[in-house]
């Protein structure tokens, strides 16, 4: 029914559009920062994007959204300068200063907020909704200001495609390569910026890192090739954002940007369990067949060294082998199941109760030798 309803409710279909931008916006610029290993910028970025929504307001005495959201990004700009000159002008690590930065311009947006409530004015009533987002409150204006920034970053990093990815991946080798690696730094940061600042009003100040952050976690898991990463980021987003107004929609009193973030995180953990080949649970069986894999590779491994060194055509007994699996620690029991599968495989070949390898077995290990001395 809530799905029908996005065709046919405005309030609804303005709501679902704008977060589904804003989660696409941010799954693909927030895949930067992810890989950039700087997870927490966007925590930092949206906590002190708070002290210049409050500035924002005192200078204009209008709660109109352009304003407010210039302040914020102003406000939240300067953090980031301010954590970049500590980074380069002192030991202090990177992590550190963001995390000091957040706290510091978090506080004094309080503080700011706290003295906006108590002006007898009631036009400041409402601010406090963007430290929790407000994404009911979304206006067509919205959107096509949405659309349009979530347009210009697009652009931007299609420019920029080879630049970014090396500063992402190898920033060395982009500086000596002769790129401005401090301009590529300073226009990746800043569209980081814009993607937060463009979605505190839905999500809001605090939960607002999710969205940069965990989209990107999520595609990780599926792929290795940054373009493909991006587009994932992009596309889970965008679901997330829409799932989540339809479940807000449906419950009375059910915030929409808090669920949105629930359904994102939702997506990321289970990216971090099932993902092919990077998921927990593949990498579990992965490094279980490749434990079973060695297991029979030492057992064939031992015949052949039994054969070259003493050639029984009549084969050796599990005994024999046993004393050679020493350092491994295999019981008769392991070496008799390693031995049945091999004999499966034609690697293997029993004779009464002795076992010998077969010329298909020996060619295998010869194999292997040759491919690791390579």
């Amino acid at each position: 029914m809530d799905l029908i309803n996005i065709f046919s409710d405005y309030t609804l279909r303005t709501v679902a559009l704008g977060s589904a931008l804003l989660g696409a916006i941010s799954g693909a610029i927030g895949s930067y920062a992810v890989l950039r290993k700087q997870g927490l910028i966007g925590d930092a970025v949206s906590h002190a994007a708070l002290p210049g929504i409050g500035v924002a307001f005192l200078l204009t005495g209008s709660k109109n959204i352009e304003w407010l959201l210039l302040g914020a990004f102003i406000s939240g700009w300067i953090a980031i300068y301010i954590v970049n000159n500590i980074t380069k002008h002192s030991r202090t690590k990177y992590d550190s200063a963001l995390g000091t930065m957040l706290s510091v311009f978090f506080g004094l947006g309080l503080v700011i907020l706290t003295y906006i409530q108590k002006i007898p004015d009631s036009n400041q009533a409402g601010l406090e909704g963007f430290l929790f987002g407000q994404a009911s409150t979304l206006l067509k204006r919205d959107i096509i200001v949405m659309a349009i920034v979530g347009g210009g970053i697009i652009f931007i990093i299609t420019l920029l495609w080879k630049e970014f990815k090396l500063l992402s991946f190898d920033p060395e080798f982009c500086q000596v390569s002769g790129f401005p690696i401090d301009k590529l730094d300073l226009i990746l940061t800043t569209l980081i910026v814009i993607a937060i600042v463009t979605g505190l009003q839905t999500v809001g100040v605090v939960l607002m890192s999710a969205m940069i952050i965990a989209p990107a976690v999520a595609a990780r898991q599926w792929t290795d090739k940054l373009s493909i990463m991006v587009i994932i980021a992009a596309i889970f987003g965008a679901i997330s954002g829409i799932i989540g107004t339809l479940i807000s929609s449906s419950t009375r009193n059910l915030p929409t940007g808090p669920v949105i973030v629930v359904i994102i995180s939702s997506i990321a953990i289970i990216s971090l369990f099932i993902a092919p080949g990077r998921g927990i649970i593949w990498r579990k069986i992965r490094d279980k067949n490749n434990k079973k894999q060695l297991n029979r590779n030492i057992v064939l491994n031992n015949l052949y060294n039994l054969n070259k060194s003493s050639n029984k055509s009549s084969g050796y007994k599990i005994e024999d082998l046993s004393i050679s699996q020493h350092e491994y620690s295999f019981s008769i029991k392991t070496i008799e199941e390693e031995l049945r599968k091999l004999e499966v495989l034609g690697l293997a070949e029993k004779n009464n109760n002795n076992w010998n390898i077969t010329r298909k077995g020996m060619n295998e290990i010869e194999e292997l030798r040759g491919g690791l001395e390579e």
